[in-house]
């Protein structure tokens, strides 16, 4: 029984039996360009740090957080209601790391397993031209870990170069905020930006691939991992946490998340499947944000008959569950540039049944007759 005992001891402590494995570290890079909330100058997008933290601690990886600076950092805007908002919020470590963030210039590449940089329209101004960043982007792809960015944070790989001279990105495939959805989101600060993202990754000859506006995509080429908005993060974090072989944890889509990806299948033709989907499950989406995104796909289209009919189709999507005076007014807009005098006659009288008194609708019914 002693000689057993001894054995059992001399092989723990040579590590025969038990060996500590370290948990994947992931360094998560931020904008530390924001002031007074993005209204004074834009900072990171909150969600896309949200969503992709929840989803690397869950599935075991311990992330810290780091900016061009260090120190304490600044979001955009944003809706403390979202669940992942909500549950950031809450998590004390995650309000430390943010407050506390590393400067690039402190890190130490072969500490991360994973570098992922957030995007929001801050990423334009710092990020590109952090020499520190720059070298661990190069650091950690070249000790085969993963690099991966949502929306702006692609920004960060603009100017980087690899030991040869040849930049970084070049012949990746990659994706980021691209050129349309700057068109009809990026009004306040595009003029600022040293560059749009889209261009100068493709003037680095990167292979930049997207999908339509605003709906979920990602790219996967070997360990570089990137999403192409805020609504493809928990889709890039999935990819990272599986690219390290690691079984992902089950969990509950978020409602706004779910619509992104019904709205993604109704773009791709798969209409009945979404409007089912929708009536069967109404409580797992957002219908305001659904009736939202075919508002501004018919502010978008101009008089562009297929992209007309394809905003008004998403905008009826939402209707049965969700009114709102501006948006039946905007299908009503889009009846009459498809020359349907008739169902804009319906729409507009409706919104007079629910408000007698509501003038653009009153005006444009008078116009009509």
């Amino acid at each position: 029984m002693k000689m057993q005992l001894l054995f059992i001891a001399l092989a723990l402590s040579s590590g025969l039996l038990a060996q500590k494995t370290t948990p994947p570290k992931v360094l998560m890079v931020v904008s530390g360009y924001g002031e007074n909330a993005g209204k004074t100058r834009p900072g990171f997008e909150m969600d896309e740090f949200a969503q992709a933290y929840l989803i690397f601690t869950s599935n075991g990886l311990v992330p810290e957080v780091a900016s061009p600076q260090g120190g304490k950092v600044e979001p955009d805007e944003f809706n403390p209601e979202k669940p992942y908002i909500q549950a950031i919020l809450k998590d004390t470590t995650a309000q430390q790391l943010l407050r506390q963030t590393l400067s690039t210039a402190s890190i130490r590449p072969p500490d991360y397993s994973v570098i992922y940089i957030v995007g929001g329209k801050g990423a334009m101004f710092d990020l590109p031209v952090d020499p520190s960043l720059q070298k661990a982007i190069v650091a950690i792809d070249a000790q085969n870990g993963i690099v991966a960015s949502v929306c702006h944070g692609a920004a960060a790989f603009a100017h980087v170069k690899k030991a040869d001279g040849s930049y970084w990105v070049a012949g990746k495939k990659v994706t980021g905020f691209c050129n349309a959805e700057e068109a009809m989101f990026g009004k306040k600060w595009k003029l600022e930006f040293p560059f749009l993202l889209e261009d100068k990754l493709k003037a680095r000859t990167a292979i930049f691939e997207q999908t339509d506006i605003m709906l979920p995509f990602i790219t996967q080429d070997k360990n570089v991992i990137t999403g192409q908005n805020p609504y493809s993060t928990t889709a890039m974090a999935t990819a990272v946490v599986r690219a390290l072989g690691i079984t992902i944890a089950p969990r509950t889509l978020y409602p706004d998340e779910n619509s992104m990806l019904l709205l993604s299948s109704f773009v791709d033709g798969q209409k009945e499947e979404a409007r089912t989907a929708l009536a069967q499950h109404t409580d797992q989406y957002d219908v305001e944000l659904v009736a939202l995104y075919g508002y501004l796909r018919a502010k978008a289209a101009n008089d562009n008959a297929h992209q007309l009919q394809l905003a008004v189709e998403i905008m009826n999507l939402a209707m049965p569950y969700y009114y709102n005076a501006q948006l039946s007014l905007a299908q009503a807009e889009c009846y009459l540039k498809l020359n349907d005098k008739a169902a804009a006659r319906v729409l507009l009288q409706g919104i007079l049944d629910k408000e007698p008194h509501q003038k653009d609708a009153l005006k444009m019914l008078q116009d009509l007759n």
